[in-house]
């Protein structure tokens, strides 16, 4: 059964979330927008569709492995991991993910697309201290490596590996690459990600950038749109703060 709408209780940069649902309780109502409408993520829109709520595939894949507040607040950020990954399908090549963190986009991703005969390639650091560039996440530590390698232990498609990228791509990456989610919180380390994976982007690749239009990561902005220009493509910045590209 189809829910109507999609309320999330985890708004960013929000202190009072009570009084702040209650404001947004009246906007709605006054522009008679009951239903349909998504408030989380930095992002709150009125009279949508919301047809990814229409979807059995990813609501079963996402209800199963999205668990805390922040995953299940970046539910319209994985949908569009899922649509990449569905759209790459087609193509031949293998999927990547630079900057897995616990793994759980990359799981929604796998099942809600079906994805589980190509070969998956999940990078992080999974740790953080002040000489590196991205910014520390709640989980970062010594066991996120061993959490996340357990996640997909029954799943011989997806290898997951250690270090600083474009580095540990030594340690494995897919001869042609259909499939790239990028999330590593770097200018410099997705721009030097982007360069050594280019020769084997397959035409009509799915590239997603996860922070691309967020204004926080104003500098992946401007360094990434340049560089894609560079090359005769452009980036669409989602209202999710996400940027595609088709390769």
């Amino acid at each position: 059964m189809r829910a109507p709408s999609f309320r999330s209780r985890y708004f960013w940069g929000v202190r009072d979330h009570a009084a702040f649902n209650a404001a947004l309780d009246q906007l709605v109502a006054s522009a008679q927008f009951d239903n349909h409408w998504f408030a989380s993520d930095n992002l709150i829109a009125f009279g949508r569709n919301l047809g990814f709520l229409d979807d059995p595939a990813f609501l079963n894949a996402f209800n199963t492995h999205a668990k805390d507040r922040f995953e299940r607040g970046v539910l319209w950020r994985t949908v569009s991991v899922v649509w990449g990954a569905r759209q790459a399908s087609r193509l031949e090549g293998g999927f990547i993910e630079c900057g897995c963190y616990k793994g759980t986009t990359a799981l929604i991703m796998l099942d809600a697309a079906g994805i589980a005969d190509r070969e998956v390639f999940l990078y992080d650091l999974f740790e953080h201290d002040a000489s590196m560039d991205h910014h520390a996440m709640p989980e970062h530590g010594p066991d996120l490596f061993a959490f996340v390698a357990s996640r997909f232990a029954d799943r011989p498609n997806v290898k997951v590996v250690k270090g600083f990228l474009p580095q540990s791509f030594e340690q494995g990456l897919p001869e042609r690459i259909a499939f790239a989610h990028i999330d590593m919180n770097s200018a410099r380390g997705e721009i030097e990600t982007l360069e050594a994976i280019e020769s084997r982007l397959v035409p009509g690749a799915v590239i997603v950038l996860d922070d691309f239009g967020a204004s926080a990561y104003r500098q992946q902005h401007v360094l990434e749109t340049r560089w894609f220009q560079q090359r005769g493509r452009h980036v669409l910045e989602l209202p999710t703060s996400q940027g595609l590209v088709i390769w």
